[in-house]
């Protein structure tokens, strides 16, 4: 096709596979863990990242790399603070971040605001090669600790007391995995928005619970609702020159729809043929 002679559409569906096989692990630990709330915050402080790096002159990817992360250990120190109230932490730190990029933001000319409405939306032209190389070394780092930590990572999902009682490292293996889900996200945000960003990694792989019978199904499933969801999207982004990041969540949403519909006609059928 006509569209795959530019090179920024090119970057864009790289960056597309590459993210196919990251949110699907990242998304699926968050919902095990009760923390979906904690990809839309990490989103949110993006934002400040971004204007960070456009008042300093740098990359805005690697200045939002760097507040996410801190971010990250903000969230992971706080939910030790407030052990049976975890959800505050994150209430604490999408406050504080988002309270921060407006901050920043007021410093910024209006050409500035410009880009930061960029980031926002997500513009297809704004992935470069470094963000694709990026995206790349990440999905091999995520999927290499997937398969040595898998086992780990299922308990701590499940019940914490139990992985600390076994001896495992609970507060060291929460962090990293904090920080890997904000890194994800720093790179993702310029293909698909700061406002979207979370969608990407809780909506599929939520779709994928449903039905899947099993964790690793869980996963594959999940990548290919990905793989399905971002070409479709960036196709329909550039064919009608809308928000990449928009075009993907509604195919999403619509997948998760036709899943949902789908297992309700079952299951009436089903019960109509027992009677």
């Amino acid at each position: 096709m006509e569209m795959f002679q530019y090179d920024f559409i090119q970057r864009a569906f790289i960056a597309g596979l590459a993210m196919s096989f990251i949110t699907p692990i990242l998304g699926l630990f968050l919902i095990l863990r009760r923390q979906s709330l904690m990809a839309d915050t990490l989103s949110h402080i993006s934002l400040a990242g971004v204007a960070l790096g456009i008042i300093i002159g740098i990359q805005p990817t690697y200045s939002t790399i760097f507040v996410v992360v801190l971010a990250s250990l903000g969230i992971e120190y706080l939910r030790t603070v407030y052990r049976h109230f975890t959800e505050i932490s994150v209430a604490l730190m999408m406050s504080t971040g988002m309270a921060l990029a407006l901050f920043l933001l007021s410093f910024n000319s209006s050409s500035g605001v410009f880009k930061v409405d960029q980031y926002l939306f997500g513009s297809i032209i704004l992935i470069q090669d470094q963000e694709v190389y990026l995206l790349i070394g990440l999905a091999i780092v995520i999927i290499s600790l997937y398969a040595i930590f898998r086992k780990p990572l299922y308990i701590i999902s499940f019940d914490e007391t139990t992985a600390k009682t076994v001896g495992l490292p609970v507060r060291f293996i929460s962090t990293c995995f904090s920080i890997l889900t904000g890194i994800a996200i720093s790179i993702m945000m310029p293909i698909v928005g700061v406002l979207l960003v979370s969608a990407l990694i809780v909506i599929p792989s939520s779709t994928a619970i449903r039905i899947s019978r099993s964790f690793n199904q869980a996963i594959a499933i999940g990548v290919g609702i990905n793989v399905i969801g971002i070409f479709l999207g960036l196709f329909a982004s550039y064919r009608m020159d809308t928000p990449p990041g928009a075009s993907i969540t509604l195919i999403f949403i619509l997948i998760f729809i036709i899943v949902v519909v789908a297992q309700r006609t079952q299951r009436i059928f089903r019960n109509y043929h027992h009677k």
